[in-house]
C-alpha cells in the first residue's frame, strides 16, 4: 500500500450526551422522511418524501470486495452488503451465488480462511463505530462464532501462520496506546502471549517459510517507516531497514512485506533514492536493494508474491489510474498484463498454490467488483457483478483530468465530472469534494450516489488533489506539512479562479464539501473564500487541531502530529490555534451541514459540537446530524440513506437555489 491508505485513522471520547441540545425530529408523516431513531437531526426541516422519490436507485448502489483466497480450492470471500452493512459473503466460482457468512448490524472489516482447517473462519467486528476492533473464530460446522479478543481495546492486522496453528496480530491492550505485537491460537483460550513490547504503531506483515519469523512493519508517518523480523520464540527484533543517522536526513517511506520462498530476503515498497516508491527485494545479509519495478516514475501502491515466490503482482497508481503489472522474478521479465478500465484496484492477492492473481476494481461506470486474471492463459475473469440500483451504469459520466495553475504556479491536478450539456443548459453548479488522509488521493472511481448531481440536477463535480496528496511523488505529499498547512487551501482559492473562467461552469453557485481531514478543508476554504462560495458541508472533521491531537485516540497521536505540528510545542500550539476554523467561525457566513458519528474516535464528537455552536452564533443556517451508532463516517444503510437524503436537500436549497 502507499500513502493513499494512510489515512487520517485516530483521551476518551466525549459521551453524546456531552454535546448541546439537539432539536426534536419532525414527527414522520406519509408526506414528510422519517428521522432513523438512532440520528439526532438539529435544525434540519422537516424532508418531503417526494423530494426523494427518485434518490432510491442511488441508495441501492451495491459493492463487491476480495477478503481472502479458499487455501484449497478455487472459491473466495468478498465483502458485501444486503442489509445494514458491509458482511462476509463467499463465493464457489466467478459469477456464482453470494452465500453470507456473517450476519451483524455493525461491518466486518476483514474475513480469513484458516489455513489447515478452512471450516473455521477468522473475521472482525467494527461495534458502532468506535474502532475497538475484535477477532471472532467461526467454526461453519456448527454455524458458532465466538470472540476470543477482550471486547475492549483495538486489535489489528490478523495474519494467520502458513500452517494454521497460530494468529498473529497488533492490540494495544497494554496502555491503549502502543500497539504491541502478539501470538495466538484462537482455538486455545489463554493462549494469547505478548511476543514484543513496542512504542507507536507496529503491525506483522508476514510468516516466515519456517514459521520461526514474522515480518513486520513500524509506521511513523506516511513520510516514513521501518521493516524489521521478529524472532516468535524469543520476541527478539531486528531491523532491516536503517533508521537515519542524522535528524536533518531525509525521512524514507516503506509500506508492505513479504518473505521470499527461501526467507534470505525480503520484499517491499520504498522511496529510498526515489522520488516515488518502488518495489524492491532486500537481501537480509548484507541489506542490498535491487528495483524490481523498472523505470515505473509512478507509486507502487501495493503487491503480491505467488505461493512458490516465483512471480509477483503489484499496483501502479498512474496519475490516479491503476495498472496491473506482473513479473516474473527468476528471468526478471514482464508478463503480459490486463487492460484494466480507468478506475482504482485494490486488495491483490495471488491464489494459495497458483499464479492466479485477484483483486477489486471499481470505475466511473461500474461499482466495486472482484476480478482474478491468470497469467498463463492471459484471462481475466469477473466474479461479481454489483448491482447499480437498475440505473444504466454505462450512461454515468466519465471525469476529465485536468491540471490547473495554483498560487506559486504548481499545477494542481483535479477530476472534473460535467453533467450533459444536451440536458442541462447554461452554466451549472459546482460540487468541490476534498478528500480526507491528509494523504490521500481523489482518483477516477465509482461516484455512488454523487451521480446523482449529475445526473438528476445537473451539478458538476470537482475532485482536486491539493498539495500533500499522494501519488504524485513525495515532495508533493509533504508540501502541507506543519506551516504549510494552509497552502492547501490556497489551492482551492486556486481552483474557485479556474471556474470562474470555466464557459460551462457557474461561479455564483459553488459548494465545497469534504471529511475527515477533508472536513477541515472544507471548514479552512469557508473562513478562507465564503464570499465565493454559497455553502459547505463538513463530515467528521477537524475543526481546531489543538482540541483534535489532544483527544483523539492515543494510539493515532504521534502520528497525527508528525502530518499536522506538535501541538505541546509552543510555537506550533499558537499557531494551530491561530488558523483553526473553529477560532475563524466568524468568518462563515454561508450555510453550513455538519454530520458526525457519536462513537468517532478518530475526529471526535467535541470537533463538530464546536463548529456548529460558532457558526450558529454567526446567524446562518446550520444542519447538523450525529448517529449514536456510528464512527468517523455513516456506514449502516439506513444511516448513510438519511444522511444523503439531507444533503441532497441542503443542495437544492442552499446551491440551486430551490424553495
Amino acid at each position: 500500500m502507499n500513502g493513499k491508505t494512510v489515512a487520517c485513522l485516530f483521551a476518551a471520547l466525549l459521551p453524546l450526551a456531552a454535546a448541546p441540545a439537539r432539536a426534536a425530529a419532525p414527527a414522520a408523516t406519509p408526506e414528510i422522511l422519517a428521522v432513523p431513531e438512532s440520528i439526532a437531526a438539529q435544525d434540519v426541516p422537516p424532508i418531503p418524501r417526494e423530494r426523494v422519490e427518485d434518490l432510491l436507485p442511488y441508495e441501492n448502489l451495491r459493492t463487491a470486495i476480495f477478503a481472502d483466497w479458499h487455501p484449497r480450492e478455487r472459491r473466495m470471500l468478498i465483502r458485501t452488503r444486503f442489509a445494514e452493512s458491509l458482511q462476509l459473503h463467499e463465493l464457489a466460482m466467478p459469477m456464482g451465488a453470494r452465500t453470507q457468512v456473517t450476519y451483524h448490524r455493525d461491518p466486518v472489516p476483514a474475513g480469513l480462511y484458516r489455513p489447515g482447517d478452512p471450516n473455521q473462519l477468522l473475521y472482525s467486528l467494527n461495534e458502532n463505530g468506535a474502532e475497538n476492533i475484535q477477532f471472532f473464530l467461526l467454526d461453519r460446522r456448527t454455524g458458532r462464532a465466538r470472540r476470543f479478543t477482550d471486547g475492549t481495546h483495538r486489535y489489528v492486522a490478523p495474519l494467520w501462520s502458513r500452517d494454521g496453528k497460530s494468529l498473529a496480530y497488533a492490540a494495544n491492550v497494554r496502555n491503549g496506546r502502543d500497539m504491541d505485537l502478539y501470538v495466538i491460537d484462537p482455538s486455545t483460550p489463554g493462549s494469547e502471549r505478548r511476543v514484543a513490547e513496542v512504542q507507536g504503531d507496529w503491525h506483522p506483515l508476514d510468516w516466515s517459510p519456517d514459521g520461526r519469523r514474522l515480518l513486520v512493519y513500524e509506521l511513523i508517518s506516511a513520510n516514513e517507516g521501518y521493516l524489521h523480523w521478529l524472532e516468535v520464540a524469543t520476541g527478539e527484533l531486528h531491523r532491516i531497514t536503517p533508521r537515519n543517522a542524522k535528524k536533518e536526513d531525509p525521512t524514507v517511506a516503506v509500506f508492505g512485506g513479504r518473505w521470499s520462498a527461501d526467507g534470505k530476503s525480503v520484499y517491499t515498497v520504498t522511496d529510498r533514492d526515489s522520488e516515488h516508491l518502488r518495489l524492491v527485494r532486500i537481501e537480509l545479509d548484507g541489506g542490498h536493494a535491487t528495483v524490481l519495478s523498472g523505470d515505473v516514475q509512478w507509486d507502487v501502491e501495493e503487491f503480491d508474491l505467488s505461493s512458490d515466490g516465483q512471480l509477483v503482482a503489484f499496483l501502479v497508481n498512474e496519475d490516479g489510474v491503476s495498472k496491473l503489472r506482473l513479473l516474473d522474478l527468476k528471468s526478471g521479465k514482464a508478463l503480459p498484463s490486463p487492460e484494466l478500465p480507468a478506475g482504482i484496484a485494490a486488495h491483490v492477492l495471488f491464489r494459495p498454490g497458483s499464479h492466479e492473481v485477484a483483486f477489486d476494481l471499481d470505475w466511473a461506470r461500474s461499482p466495486q467488483d472482484v476480478y482474478s486474471y491468470d497469467p498463463a492463459r492471459q484471462r481475466l475473469e469477473r466474479w461479481t457483478a454489483s448491482e447499480a440500483g437498475g440505473l444504466n451504469a454505462e450512461s454515468f459520466v466519465l471525469p476529465e483530468l485536468v491540471h490547473y495553475p495554483t498560487f506559486d504556479r504548481a499545477k494542481i491536478p483535479a477530476l472534473v465530472y460535467r453533467p450533459a450539456a444536451d440536458r442541462f443548459k447554461g452554466r451549472r453548479p459546482v460540487f468541490i469534494s476534498i478528500h480526507g488522509g491528509p494523504e490521500g488521493q481523489s482518483r477516477p472511481g465509482f461516484r455512488g450516489s454523487n451521480n446523482y448531481l449529475l445526473n438528476e440536477l445537473g451539478v458538476a463535480l470537482i475532485f482536486p488533489n491539493v498539495r500533500g496528496s499522494s501519488g504524485y511523488g513525495k515532495t508533493w505529499l509533504k508540501l502541507d506539512n506543519g506551516r504549510q498547512r494552509e497552502d492547501s487551501v490556497k489551492d482551492i482559492g486556486a481552483l474557485l479562479d479556474w471556474i470562474a473562467m470555466q464557459p460551462d461552469l457557474d461561479p455564483a453557485r459553488v459548494m465545497v464539501t469534504g471529511g475527515s481531514y477533508g472536513g477541515y478543508m472544507t471548514l479552512a476554504a469557508m473562513t478562507f473564500y465564503s464570499d465565493r462560495l454559497c455553502c459547505g458541508w463538513d463530515s467528521v472533521g477537524i475543526s481546531n487541531f489543538v482540541t483534535f491531537l489532544e483527544n483523539t485516540q492515543g494510539y493515532r497521536q504521534d502520528l497525527r502530529r508528525v502530518e499536522y505540528g506538535d501541538e505541546r510545542e509552543p510555537e506550533m500550539r499558537a499557531f494551530l490555534e491561530e488558523t483553526a476554523p473553529a477560532n475563524r467561525a466568524v468568518k462563515i457566513t454561508k450555510p453550513l451541514l455538519v454530520s458526525q458519528g457519536a462513537n468517532d474516535p478518530r475526529v471526535p464528537l467535541a470537533e463538530s459540537d464546536q463548529i456548529v455552536a460558532a457558526v450558529k452564533g454567526n446567524g446562518v443556517p446550520v444542519w447538523y446530524l450525529v448517529a449514536k451508532d456510528e464512527g468517523h463516517g455513516f456506514n449502516k444503510k439506513s444511516n448513510s440513506d438519511y444522511q444523503r437524503a439531507v444533503l441532497f436537500e441542503f443542495v437544492r436549497r442552499f446551491l440551486l437555489g430551490e424553495k
